[in-house]
This record gives C-alpha cells, structure tokens and sequence, in this order.
C-alpha cells in the first residue's frame, strides 16, 4: 500500500499516522492586542509517521536505504482527499532499537521513522 519511489515497503508498518500541517508566514502571522489571530497561510504539507514491530535486519537495512535520498517520493493514502497520493518528502530522524542476536543475522525490535512532505 505505501511505496517509496514507486516500490512497494518490504513490510507493511504496524503504525500509520498522517498529519495535515499549515504553515503560515512567519512575520505576517500574529494574534492583534484585541487577542484577533491574523493568519497567512502559505501551504498545507503533510507529516507521515510510521512505526514497525520487530523487523529482520534485511528489511530494516531495505527500508532505510529506501529513505536515504534527500528527496524521494512516497505514495500513501491521504486522509483527506480521500485517495492515494504521492508526494516529495524527507526523511528526519530513523530510530532502529536493537533486540536480539541469533546466530549471525540480527532482529530489531522496530523502526519508526517522520517523513515531511517538500
């Protein structure tokens, strides 16, 4: 269902969370001394959030790697238009929390990662 770059996610994550955010200009953006917010917004972006259970180190080496560009494109399902999108985001902070040794391959006990649309 969620691609990047038009691959589909090795694994499907356990936790989905889309965002709908407005960014204002910042300078033109302030609440009157009668308490009036006065707004200009210049975009609406969205913030996906995605967290995976416990994952094998092949699909949590392939999923970061797919979000390693600076830019890549992600399609999802959009909340609010109610359809698949796609959209250039940006990948911040990839926390992947080590749990256990078997052998010579090693399972993490999930990855959560904040994609932020361009």
């Amino acid at each position: 269902m969620i691609k990047i770059n038009g691959v589909d996610l090795p694994a499907a994550p356990m936790s989905f969370q889309v965002t709908v955010l407005d960014l204002d200009d910042a300078e033109a953006t302030k609440r009157t001394a009668d308490g009036t917010m006065h707004r200009d917004r210049i975009a609406v972006k969205r913030k996906i959030d995605m967290s995976w259970g416990p994952l094998s180190w092949s699909d949590t080496s392939a999923i970061l790697q797919m979000v390693q560009n600076e830019f890549f494109q992600c399609t999802y399902p959009d909340p609010m238009t109610g359809q698949m999108e796609t959209k250039t985001f940006y990948v911040g902070d990839r926390v992947a929390p080590f749990a256990v040794m078997r052998g010579n391959e090693i399972y993490w006990s999930g990855l959560k990662l904040t994609l932020t649309e361009r």
